[in-house]
């Protein structure tokens, strides 16, 4: 994937974990590896994007 691609889907594994986070706060979530599998996909895709800029 290019760089503004990894952006994007960046942002919205964000603001999906972010929401998850405080959705979690009230009530219980019915999925509890959720959140642990978005923050493993934002770490894949920051170790994608600092590879690119280390490959250039």
């Amino acid at each position: 994937m290019k760089k503004d691609e990894l952006n994007k889907k960046l942002a919205v594994l964000r603001e999906n974990a972010r929401v998850i986070r405080f959705k979690s706060e009230g009530s219980k979530s019915k999925n509890v590896k959720e959140l642990s599998v978005l923050r493993k996909n934002i770490a894949r895709i920051l170790t994608e994007i600092n590879r690119q800029k280390v490959m250039k």
